[in-house]
């Protein structure tokens, strides 16, 4: 007989039934068994030792898995309360679905972070939505989190004030809100939120969050000056020879305007450079303002394409420039001064309340930081990285520096 041949039944056991097989009953006994197992892993490290809990998770971890989603529900609320669950059990009841991972994500605080960056990772929005909404809620599972890139649980994030956020969170955040702009205003009320992070976000914020921008978070370089305000004169002995010294004593210093800029240019004075764009601004005009504002022309032509225009009230107010400049510099990029009441068009109004509302210094501290970045920081490879969108090569860069040039060169595109 072939091996493959039909095998016959021997005599007297009956043949199974042509139709499914019956639902296997709810047992009493795998119930009541669940609930004792879960009771004895919650006993107190007076009854039961760690090696004796560990057995006993194992056991409860393998039933759980075949066990119906009431009942992997009722045994992770009877585990929300311990004060010392076992890793392997959180996880499996952390990454279930959103009914079982719920109490013990709401209630449970013997969580690790570990166990939190694992559900963060592994679960779904709606887990981590419920993450987002923990309190207390520490910076590993907050970087898991927002490194997901789902705008509405990083909303969710910022308005939980006991997340803390660390500085590569943040960044990571500050890119984010270019494109989800909802949460910039969260952003801004954030206390970890830094100068430098917010003077980035300033170029896509809308009005009301440049205003806070430039009336909270620009700040003023008094202590800086007082503080180096002998090494200005040690710098000049050496010739300005030391690029690192000299790059972070041009951020320090008082004056703003280049006054070498003047004996190239073929303007007097800066002041000549504004009547001369009032009537157009060219590039080489827009280019001469930059040099004899102190700035490099990628900072100056960021600042006269801004759409909102706040950024040429900064500029003249660092600078210097009366609030008549305003108006020369609006004027010349052909922007509307009067609006249809024949009253001064809403865009300069704004503006205009924008020079009058920041003091020099921190104006000055805001328009440097926008140059810094980019004199600092924008090398050859970057741009040309920037240019290909290689993200590899961007990855050899610090966020802030791939931050501040998502910022600051989106001309690098055209």
């Amino acid at each position: 007989m072939s091996e493959f041949a039909p095998q016959t039944r021997p005599s007297g056991v009956p043949s199974p039934p042509e139709t499914e097989a019956p639902t296997i009953p709810r047992s009493r006994a795998r119930s009541t068994l669940l609930k004792r197992l879960a009771d004895t892993v919650c006993l107190p490290g007076s009854r039961i030792n760690a090696f004796e809990r560990a057995i006993t998770a194992d056991l409860l971890i393998e039933m759980l898995r075949e066990a119906s989603v009431e009942e992997r529900a009722r045994a992770a609320r009877r585990l929300a309360g311990l004060t010392d669950i076992p890793s392997g059990l959180a996880r499996l009841l952390l990454r279930d679905e959103i009914d079982v991972a719920r109490p013990l994500i709401e209630e449970c605080a013997s969580l690790s972070d570990a166990d939190l960056v694992d559900c963060a990772r592994r679960g779904g929005p709606a887990h981590r939505r419920l993450l987002a909404l923990r309190k207390p809620l520490g910076e590993l599972v907050c970087e898991a989190l927002v490194g997901q890139g789902e705008a509405p649980i990083i909303e969710v994030l910022l308005k939980n004030d006991a997340a803390r956020l660390s500085s590569d969170c943040l960044e990571a955040i500050v890119a984010a809100s270019r494109e989800h702009q909802r949460l910039t205003p969260l952003l801004l009320r954030r206390p970890e939120l830094r100068p430098r992070q917010a003077y980035v976000i300033f170029w896509w914020a809308d009005e009301e969050s440049r205003r806070l921008i430039l009336q909270r978070l620009a700040v003023s370089r008094e202590v800086l000056q007082d503080a180096a305000s002998d090494i200005f004169a040690l710098a000049a002995e050496e010739g300005w020879q030391d690029p690192l010294s000299r790059k972070a004593l041009q951020f320090i210093e008082r004056r703003q305007r280049n006054r070498a800029a003047i004996e190239k240019s073929p303007f007097a004075s800066l002041e000549e450079a504004v009547a001369a764009a009032q009537s157009g601004m060219t590039r080489e005009v827009a280019e001469e303002l930059s040099y004899l504002s102190g700035l490099k022309p990628m900072t100056g032509a960021k600042i006269f394409t801004d759409p909102g225009g706040e950024a040429i009230a900064v500029l003249c107010k660092a600078t210097g420039l009366p609030r008549a400049a305003v108006r020369a510099l609006w004027r010349g990029l052909r922007r509307p001064e009067v609006g249809r009441d024949g009253q001064p068009s809403d865009g300069l109004q704004r503006v205009m309340r924008v020079y009058d509302m920041i003091a020099v210094d921190r104006a000055q501290t805001v328009l440097r930081y926008w140059n810094w970045s980019l004199s600092s920081a924008l090398t050859t490879s970057l741009i040309q990285a920037i240019r290909d969108g290689d993200s590899e090569a961007l990855d050899e860069y610090s966020v802030p520096q791939r931050v501040a040039m998502l910022a600051l060169s989106t001309d690098l595109h055209r």
